[in-house]
C-alpha cells in the first residue's frame, strides 16, 4: 500500500511501509513501540472518562450503536432456534470491561477478557466478578487474560464472536495479520470476528502519544485481505463529537460472503484525537 500518512505532529510520510520501519523497523524499535504504548495505558486511571480519553459521553451512543449491529449479526448467524448454546465472546483491548459490563455479557452465555494493562484487568475483574447484577449462572464473565494482543493465541474453536475495539491500532501491520490469523482458530464454524475501529479519511494518522495508528477504510480492507477475511457487514457510528475520527464496525467472516452489505461513509477530515 503506498497511500501518504501523517502524524499527530503533521509530519507527512509517503507511505505505511516509510512510517512502520521508523517506527518498528528492527525487533529493539517493535519492543519500544510496544512497550511504549502500553506505558501510556497504564499512566491512565481506570475509569470511563479514562479509557474513553475524557470522551465517558460516548459511551452511551457507542453502545447502542454496537448492539444495533450485533442484534442483527446474532439474528441473522446465531438464530435463537438452533444450537449454538451457549454463546461466548472475547473482549478484546477490553479496558476496564466497559463493553463486556454493558453490551456483551447480556448477549453471550460466557465471555472472556484481554488486556495488557494490569490495572484496567483489575477493574473489569472487580466490576464483573459473581453476584454482581451484571452477571448471573447463564450470563457471565470466565476469564481475564492480561495479554496483548501480539502475543495471544485463542483456545481452539471457544468463540462465536470476538470483539476487537479501539485497539487494534496498537499493532504493527505485520502483527494485525498474524492475530487475526492466529485468532480464526479460536472461532467455531460459523464464527466471526467484529472489529470497531476509528477511521482515517484517507491513508493513516500515527499518534506519537499512545503509539497507535488510524487508518482509512481502504487500508483496513487491504489488510483484511491479506488476513483472508471478508466483510459481512458493515456499520458506520453516529452521534459522536465532531472532533472526533469517524468510528465504523466491520463484521468479518472467513468465509466469502453470498452477499456484502456495506453502508456509505461519512467524510471526516483527519483528526489526530484517538479514543479507546
Amino acid at each position: 500500500m503506498d497511500a501518504a500518512g501523517l502524524d499527530s505532529d503533521g509530519r507527512e510520510f509517503k507511505s505505511p511501509d516509510e512510517m512502520w520501519t521508523e517506527q518498528a523497523g528492527d525487533p529493539n524499535k517493535k519492543t519500544l513501540w510496544y512497550r511504549n504504548g502500553v506505558s501510556y495505558w497504564e499512566g491512565v486511571e481506570a475509569s470511563m472518562d479514562g479509557v474513553l480519553g475524557g470522551f465517558a459521553n460516548v459511551n452511551e451512543p457507542d453502545i447502542k450503536c454496537s448492539e444495533d449491529f450485533l442484534k442483527i449479526i446474532l439474528s441473522e448467524r446465531f438464530p435463537p432456534d438452533a444450537t449454538h448454546q451457549p454463546l461466548v465472546a472475547l473482549d478484546c483491548g477490553s479496558g476496564i470491561g466497559r463493553v463486556t459490563k454493558n453490551l456483551l455479557i447480556r448477549h453471550f452465555n460466557e465471555v472472556d477478557l484481554l488486556e495488557p494493562v494490569s490495572h484496567f484487568l483489575e477493574a473489569a475483574r472487580q466490576t464483573l466478578a459473581p453476584g454482581n447484577h451484571m452477571n448471573s449462572d447463564t450470563h457471565k464473565a470466565v476469564n481475564f487474560y492480561c495479554v496483548p494482543l501480539q502475543d495471544f493465541t485463542p483456545e481452539s474453536g471457544r468463540y462465536d464472536v470476538i470483539w476487537i475495539q479501539w485497539c487494534i491500532g496498537h499493532l504493527t501491520d505485520d502483527d494485525f495479520v498474524s492475530f487475526f490469523k492466529r485468532a480464526k482458530v479460536g472461532l467455531k464454524p460459523g464464527g466471526l470476528f467484529i472489529l470497531k475501529e476509528n477511521l482515517a479519511r484517507s491513508g493513516f494518522v500515527l499518534d506519537n502519544e499512545d503509539r497507535s495508528v488510524t487508518r482509512s477504510d481502504l487500508y483496513f480492507k487491504e489488510l483484511f485481505s491479506r488476513c483472508g477475511l471478508h466483510v459481512y457487514k458493515s456499520k458506520d457510528q453516529r452521534g459522536f463529537p465532531e472532533e472526533l475520527f469517524a468510528v465504523k464496525m466491520y463484521a468479518l467472516t472467513t468465509d466469502v460472503p453470498k452477499k456484502v452489505h456495506r453502508t456509505r461513509s461519512k467524510s471526516h477530515a483527519n483528526r489526530p484525537r484517538i479514543i479507546k
